[in-house]
C-alpha cells in the first residue's frame, strides 16, 4: 500500500527519490520521508501529508549524498505522523517498509528488554533494530538484514542503508513488490516501476522471498538463504508520459477518457470475425478449458464488480456454475471444489494480497487449473497462475479505478466467449458476440460524449448524504461499481441493491433527500425494472435514470433526470453503463471539492491483508 524508492548513483539522489515517491503517491499519501547517507550522519527529513510537504521541507534544509532511500506512507500501524513517518532509524541503520510485520508486538518487546529505544507506533522500526543488532554483532549489512528477515512474520518489501556500508543499499519481498532499476553507474531500487521511469526503463522485477544488494556498479539478487541467483533484465515499455496528467485536471478524469484506447488494446490481437484467436489464454489452454466444468471466480473491489459480471456472462452463453467471491473471504472458509472448476483471480496490479494468497491457497484445493486477470506483466499474480490474460489498460494513477474495471470486463468478454464456444455455443451467435465485443470502443467513445449533460447532472448531487443504485442481472454489479465510485471519491454515502430488492427494505429509505440512480439496458428484464422504478416514483422519490436509447420511461414530474445513450447489445451493455456513473461521481466529488485522484484513507495498491 506504500511506496518505496531507492538509490545508490554519483549524484545527489535526494532530488531522484522525492521525484520518485510522486510518481508513487496513489500507493499512500498520509506521510512521506527522505533518508540519504551523509558524511558520519544518516540525513533525514520526514512531513505528515503529502510528498509536496516533504519536498517543501528538503528545499529548505537540502542535503547532499549518494545513497539514500524514501518512502510514502498508507498508516497500517500508528497513526499518520511525522514520528511514525518512514525512513525509520536505528543506531546506523535507516529502513523503508510497505506490508505488515505480524509478530512485531513480539520482537518490540524483546528488543526493549535488550534495552532498545523505539520512538514510532510502527511496526516497521523493529526491522531497522533487528537489523542494527547482527550488524553490532559482526555482520555486514546484507546478511545483517538476511538475518533479520528470517525473525519476520507477515509481509513486506523493504530498503535498507547503513552508515558503516555506504553505497549500498539493501532490498527484499515477501508478499509485497520490489523492482531493481538498472542504470549506467547507478542502481535504484522501487516498489512499482512507475517510481524509476524517470530515470530508467531497465528493471529486474524480484521473485518472492528475494533479497537484493545495489552499489552504483553493480547488482546480485541472492535467494532467502543467501544463495546468488540471476533475474531477467526487462525493458519497461512504460512512458513518462504516460503517468503525467497531461491535459485533464485529474488522473481519474484523464483514465475515463482513456477507456476506448485500452479497451482496444486489451482485444487487438486477440478477437477475429469468427470468434477468440487462438492460443491467446497461453499454449495449449484450450485443451485445459474445454475440461471446465465449473468456475471460481475470486477477487477485491472493483476486480469483484467485474467477476460478478462475467458470472452472468458465463452462466448465461457458457451453462457453466460461476461462484463469485470476495478473497478475503475465500482464504478463511472451507471452500467445496467441485471436479473440474477452474479458479480466475482477478487483480489490477497482481499483487493484492487477498488476492495473491487465494490464488496459493487454491493450490491445495483441487482445482483444475488457475487463470489470471491482470495488467501488470511481471506480478506475482502473472507468474504464479497457470494461465493469463493481460488486460493492457496502462498505468492507472486514480486511486478509484476506472480503465481496469473496463479492460477487465473485455478481458472477462474473451473468456465467455472462449467458453461459449468449448461447450456447444451455436457458430452464429459466437461471431455475432464477437463482433459485438469488437464494437466496445466505439460504444464507449459514444457514451464519453455524455460527459457535458453529466457534469451539469452533478450539481444535484453536492448537496445530498446518500444515494441509492439499482440495476438487474449483470447491471446490479454495475450499480455495485457506480456506488462504490461515488463513496470513494465524493465521501456520499452510496448503497447498491438490485432493483428487485427494493420492497424488501431499501424503499423505506427513498424520500426527496435519498436519490435513486438506476441502469436500464434494453432487456428482457427491462419490464421488471420499470415496475421497480414506479414503486420509487409513487413516493416521491428523486430518480436519475442511465437507459439505452430504445428505452421508453414516463416522466418524473422533474424529479430527476432520464439519460440516454447507445449502450451497444446485451453483451458489452455493463461497460457502457458504468462511463456515466464514473463521470457522475467524478464531477460531483469535483463540486465537493474533495481530493479526486487521492481519496481520504484509500490507497491504490492493496498489498496487505
Amino acid at each position: 500500500m506504500c511506496g518505496i524508492v531507492a538509490a545508490v548513483a554519483q549524484r545527489d539522489v535526494a532530488p531522484i527519490l522525492i521525484e520518485g515517491l510522486k510518481a508513487l503517491e496513489y500507493r499512500g499519501y498520509d506521510s512521506a520521508g527522505v533518508a540519504v547517507l551523509g558524511p558520519g550522519a544518516i540525513q533525514r527529513v520526514r512531513a505528515k501529508g503529502k510528498v509536496r510537504e516533504l519536498e517543501e521541507r528538503y528545499r529548505l534544509n537540502p542535503f547532499a549524498g549518494g545513497t539514500g532511500i524514501a518512502h510514502t506512507r498508507w498508516a497500517t500501524h500508528g497513526a499518520p505522523s511525522e514520528e511514525n513517518a518512514h525512513p525509520h532509524v536505528a543506531g546506523t541503520v535507516a529502513v523503508v517498509h510497505n506490508g505488515i510485520i505480524e509478530n512485531h508486538a513480539e520482537l518490540r518487546a524483546e528488543l526493549q528488554a535488550k534495552g532498545r529505544t523505539f520512538t514510532s507506533e510502527t511496526d516497521t522500526e523493529v526491522i531497522a533494530h533487528l537489523i542494527d543488532e547482527a550488524m553490532r554483532g559482526g555482520l555486514g549489512l546484507r546478511d545483517a538484514a538476511l538475518t533479520a528477515l528470517r525473525r519476520l512474520e507477515g509481509a513486506y518489501a523493504i530498503a535498507a542503508v547503513s552508515l558503516t556500508e555506504p553505497g549500498h543499499v539493501v532490498g527484499a519481498r515477501r508478499g509485497s513488490p520490489l523492482v531493481v532499476g538498472i542504470g549506467i553507474g547507478e542502481h535504484f531500487l522501487g516498489s512499482d516501476v512507475q517510481a524509476l521511469i524517470k530515470v530508467t526503463n531497465r528493471v529486474v522485477y524480484l521473485d518472492e522471498g528475494d533479497v537484493v544488494e545495489i552499489e552504483r556498479d553493480r547488482y546480485q539478487v541472492y535467494t532467502a538463504d543467501g544463495r546468488p541467483v540471476e533475474r531477467t533484465v526487462h525493458e519497461s515499455e512504460l512512458s513518462a508520459d504516460a503517468v503525467e496528467r497531461g491535459e485533464y485536471r485529474h488522473y481519474m478524469l484523464k483514465e475515463i477518457f482513456e477507456q476506448p484506447r485500452a479497451v482496444a488494446d486489451t482485444l487487438e490481437g486477440r478477437l477475429g470475425p469468427r470468434g477468440v484467436l487462438p492460443n491467446i489464454f497461453g499454449i495449449d489452454a484450450e485443451t485445459l478449458l474445454k475440461r471446465v466444468r465449473g468456475v471460481h471466480i475470486v477477487a477485491c473491489g472493483t476486480s469483484y464488480h467485474a467477476g460478478s459480471v462475467a458470472r452472468y456472462w458465463i452462466e448465461g452463453l457458457a451453462h457453466l456454475p460461476v461462484c463469485v467471491e470476495v478473497a478475503s473471504e475465500y482464504r478463511y472458509r472451507d471452500v467445496v471444489v467441485p471436479p473440474d472448476t477452474l479458479f480466475v483471480a482477478i487483480s489490477q496490479s497482481g499483487e493484492t494480497a487477498d488476492t495473491l494468497a487465494a490464488l496459493r491457497e487454491s493450490r491445495k484445493r483441487g482445482y483444475l487449473g488457475t487463470f489470471a486477470v491482470c495488467n501488470v506483466p511481471e506480478s506475482s499474480l502473472v507468474r504464479e497462475a497457470d494461465l493469463v490474460l493481460m488486460t493492457r489498460a496502462g498505468p492507472e494513477i486514480g486511486v478509484a479505478s476506472t480503465k481496469a474495471f473496463t479492460t477487465q470486463l473485455a478481458a472477462l468478454g474473451l473468456l465467455t466467449l472462449e467458453l461459449a464456444r468449448l461447450n456447444g455455443a451455436p457458430t452464429e451467435k459466437c461471431q455475432r458476440l464477437c463482433a459485438e465485443l469488437a464494437s466496445l470502443p466505439r460504444v464507449l467513445e459514444q457514451a464519453l460524449q455524455l460527459e457535458p449533460t453529466i457534469a451539469k447532472l452533478a450539481e444535484r448531487f453536492v448537496g445530498k448524504h446518500h444515494a441509492l443504485f439499482l440495476g438487474r442481472g449483470a447491471h446490479y454489479p454495475v450499480a455495485q461499481e457506480g456506488a462504490l465510485k461515488l463513496k470513494e471519491i465524493s465521501y456520499i454515502h452510496a448503497e447498491a441493491y438490485p432493483a428487485g430488492e427494493l420492497k424488501h427494505g431499501p424503499l423505506a429509505l427513498v424520500d426527496e433527500d435519498m436519490p435513486v440512480i438506476a441502469v436500464a439496458p434494453n432487456n428482457q428484464l427491462l419490464e421488471k425494472l420499470k415496475s421497480n422504478l414506479e414503486e420509487v416514483r409513487a413516493r416521491g422519490g428523486e430518480l436519475y435514470v442511465f437507459a439505452d436509447h430504445e428505452v421508453t420511461l414516463p416522466p418524473n414530474g422533474g424529479r430527476g433526470e432520464l439519460v440516454k445513450l447507445d449502450a451497444g447489445g446485451n453483451l458489452i451493455a455493463a461497460a457502457a453503463f458504468t462511463v456515466p456513473l464514473q463521470l457522475l461521481a467524478y464531477h460531483v466529488a469535483v463540486l465537493k471539492g474533495t481530493d479526486v485522484d487521492q481519496p481520504r484513507n484509500l490507497a491504490k495498491s492493496v498489498t496487505v491483508e
